[in-house]
């Protein structure tokens, strides 16, 4: 890039060099609705932000986000340079574009849709010239620049590693937007390394289910040697030598390997797929859970990988019930907030579900996802579950201890089911834990950072348990970020809908239905184990059914029919009870429907008597009518 040619554009936008800067940032509104407007930039750069000015905090620098235009959305830095940083409007609210500020990292970065470093006096304005700047643009998945990562600094401090670690971050960022663009179809990482699968340096291209190409980040665009133009005319097929139906298949393992595949241009590539298909994503990442012992290696492949089915995200748990529309669009407005989230509701609601797209929109998606029932595991073994403990901790430890759940979530989301029944001894640790983001296993004196983002879950009443001394009032105010509720079954209005997922997601690619008869009497029922039992019954009923793609009456077990009878003949006896509670006596219900049939008929006695199968003298006894 010549710094000349970008100084010669400064002076054509009528800029002169002893320009003072532009103090106009925009108005708190304003700047409300740009953040709005640039919501998945900025939900997905600043946790990459925040990583980023760990690393260069004390060296009177800041890490800035701006947007396509250049204007400032955020900004993170030290107090000191800060204050240095007002005096030119280094700020939220402020437009950095050539334009406005002349030759500057920002702008020209934009300009030149490049990474761009601009040092002290190569900064178009003088005002500008005790400062050093290193910025990279950040992409779309169409290739077109949305926003731009900046470190900008005293120029005293200037370091040549900057621009690397900018170029990396913005890099991290357009990876993980390019991850959360597509959420039908799927998604393959490759390298011709397997250790390089996970990093930043894997390629990750884009497939609709039918195996048609959608779009590459740059990695891949480097891999496959082609331009993103004339990937359009591709299949993975024709890219990977290996048919769609195949990639299925080797998904449907109890444990798939890494796939070996090759390339158009004869390369063999390492590849994961991850696999979001409507219904269900088949997410084939590396297992903490099968390996407890030894925490997640940033830039290696683990050697265990589980295959797990489960909705990919938000959207697709929002089948037109108005309840769990309302929860989505809560939690939606919290996603990378660092807000914590505490989801009510019975059992079976499907808490787990939703924990699980919570973590799959957020930033922190490529993070594992680590889940925890609080009630599951004995009170005795809980805290050196969550915690983890030193070799030699106590009787029966592992040798070389065991990092616990707490610290395997670290970078990802850490779900606590049922986090009522956590014994509230424990509850104290959990609340030092999320307030100093510190974590000491058992027998250690060392304490480790611990970076999570929190998500808990509970069927009781919280309130209740704070009044008996079962709950820790602080640490419900801790946990109580945002709470949303999950209705039972029985309250939802989307009830066909959810069965007809579940059946395409438990059938695989046979098409089932359920017979109208059937349909009406799930939507009668009460469901008393809401997700969890609707979906074992449609799952034993896919087996009955067998070569028959209608599920009928002969498919269900005998007992659902007895808790359908059941709940109907408690339905009708607390009916009763309430017109008995309520005064109202069956005399009463006859005289009214007698006086509503004969206002039907005019008065005409007989047309009434006939209407309602009774005689002329029973109608003339019960009530008095002129004869």
């Amino acid at each position: 890039m010549s710094i000349e040619k970008s100084h010669q554009r400064s002076i054509a936008y009528g800029l002169g060099e002893n320009d003072k800067p532009d103090f106009s940032p925009l108005g708190g509104s304003d700047l409300s609705l740009l953040v709005e407007q640039n919501r998945s930039l900025h939900a997905h750069a600043l946790p990459v932000m925040e990583t980023l000015y760990e690393q260069i905090i004390n060296t009177h620098n800041m890490v800035i986000l701006t947007d396509v235009n250049g204007l400032i959305i955020h900004t993170l830095g030290d107090d000191d340079f800060l204050e240095k940083a007002d005096r030119v409007a280094l700020k939220p609210g402020v437009i950095w574009s050539e334009q406005s500020k002349g030759t500057n990292a920002i702008g020209t970065s934009i300009v030149e849709q490049a990474p761009t470093m601009i040092h002290a006096d190569e900064h178009y304005l003088r005002a500008n010239h005790f400062l050093t700047c290193s910025a990279a643009p950040i992409f779309d998945y169409r290739g077109n620049v949305i926003g731009v990562l900046d470190v900008t600094g005293d120029q005293r401090s200037f370091h040549k590693h900057t621009m690397a670690l900018v170029r990396m971050s913005a890099q991290m960022i357009e990876n993980q937007l390019f991850s959360s663009a597509f959420q039908d179809g799927f998604l393959l990482h490759f390298n011709t390394r397997p250790e390089f699968i996970g990093t930043l340096m894997e390629g990750i291209a884009s497939f609709a289910p039918n195996g048609r190409f959608l779009s590459a980040n740059r990695s891949a665009l480097f891999q496959l040697g082609l331009p993103l133009s004339a990937l359009h005319s591709h299949t993975f097929s024709s890219l990977f030598g290996l048919p769609v139906s195949a990639l299925f298949d080797h998904y449907r393992t109890a444990a798939p390997d890494l796939l070996n595949l090759c390339l158009h241009n004869g390369v063999r590539v390492y590849g994961r797929a991850q696999l979001r298909l409507s219904h269900s994503v088949f997410q084939h990442s590396s297992s903490v859970e099968s390996q407890p012992d030894n925490p997640p290696q940033q830039g290696s492949q683990q050697q265990s990988i589980q295959a797990t089915r489960r909705l990919s995200g938000l959207r697709y748990l929002n089948t037109g019930d108005p309840q769990i529309a309302a929860v989505i669009e809560k939690v939606t407005k919290v996603l990378g907030r660092d807000i914590p989230i505490l989801v009510m509701g019975e059992t079976g609601t499907g808490k787990e579900l939703l924990a699980q797209a919570i973590h799959n929109d957020s930033p922190r998606s490529k993070g594992p996802f680590i889940a925890v029932n609080c009630a599951s595991i004995p009170e005795t073994l809980i805290e050196s579950e969550l915690f983890g403990y030193e070799d030699g901790a106590f009787t029966g430890a592992r040798k070389k201890g065991s990092i616990g759940k707490i610290l395997q979530a670290n970078g990802g989301t850490l779900f606590l089911d049922e986090i009522g029944d956590m014994p509230l001894s424990l509850q104290a640790r959990l609340l030092r834990v999320l307030q100093e983001r510190m974590v000491t296993p058992l027998g250690s004196a060392k304490s480790i950072p611990v970076n999570v983002e929190l998500i808990c879950a509970t069927n009781r009443n919280l309130r209740e348990q704070i009044a008996k001394g079962e709950f820790r009032e602080d640490l419900y105010y801790r946990l109580n970020g945002l709470v949303v509720k999950l209705p039972p079954i029985r309250e939802r209005t989307d009830l066909e809908t959810v069965i007809n997922k579940v059946l395409a997601l438990e059938s695989n690619t046979v098409a089932y239905s359920v017979a109208p008869d059937i349909m009406q009497l799930f939507k009668q029922h009460n469901w008393p184990g809401n997700f969890r039992q609707l979906t074992n019954l449609l799952r034993t009923a896919i087996v009955m059914a067998d070569d028959c793609h209608e599920i009928r009456a002969e498919h269900l077990p005998d007992d659902f029919f007895e808790d359908v009878e059941s709940t109907q003949n408690r339905v009708s006896n607390e009916n009763t009870n309430r017109f008995v509670a309520s005064g109202t006596n069956l005399e009463e219900m006859e005289i009214s429907v007698i006086q509503k049939s004969l206002e039907t008929h005019s008065g005409n006695v007989s047309a009434t008597a006939r209407a309602l199968g009774v005689s002329r003298n029973t109608i003339y006894r019960k009530i008095a009518v002129p004869k």
